[in-house]
């Protein structure tokens, strides 16, 4: 059901007020959806690897089933992030933490925070003037790619098609925790 309603967008042009549908499926490690484990080995928390740097402290794979036109809207997470797009295109937006002060976050303990207030897709630079000095890099991932997103990063999230991808989390590093800090976020 979701497939056939993911198709019935692709290659149309202007979809903004059309109904999008987006899938996601979780795994755990020897629980819930632990095929998805064996489907893919790399982010097997078994013994460190260059996909899971703190394997005891892996937090499941997550995959996420897009179709043209869904949005994730600018935020961080607070642990590493590994991505690999299995099918389609994604492009992702990254800012590095040190644009926090541009980045206009709901502020903590708002329902979203962690995540910029800013509409990316048509920013209103005369709400959020801070958001003009932002400096972000841009790229698009497709089938076979994959994205080292490390802690606290900002990232927005596009799906140009039809796409599918799964990341892994795996503890946190502390090196750009004072940039969030200096964000009035603890982190």
């Amino acid at each position: 059901d979701w497939l056939a309603k993911a198709r019935s967008l692709e290659g149309q042009s202007n979809t903004l007020d059309r109904e999008h549908w987006y899938f996601r499926l979780n795994a755990e490690y020897k629980g819930k959806n632990g095929y998805i484990y064996q489907e893919l080995p790399i982010f097997t928390p078994d013994k460190a690897s260059f996909f899971m740097i703190q394997p005891e402290k892996q937090r499941g794979i997550n995959c996420r089933f897009g179709m043209q036109g869904v949005i994730a809207e600018s935020h961080y997470d607070s642990s590493r992030n590994f991505i690999v797009l299995l099918g389609g295109e994604r492009r992702y937006i990254l800012a590095h933490p040190r644009e926090c002060p541009h980045m206009e976050l709901y502020e903590q303990g708002h329902p979203s925070g962690r995540h910029s207030a800013v509409d990316w897709s048509n920013p209103d630079i005369s709400k959020h003037p801070e958001f003009a000095k932002a400096q972000v890099n841009e790229v698009v991932l497709q089938a076979g790619d994959a994205l080292y997103l490390p802690t606290f990063w900002f990232h927005y999230i596009v799906s140009l098609n039809l796409n599918y991808q799964c990341n892994a989390r795996s503890g946190a590093t502390r090196e750009y925790i004072n940039h969030i800090n200096s964000c009035g976020f603890r982190a």
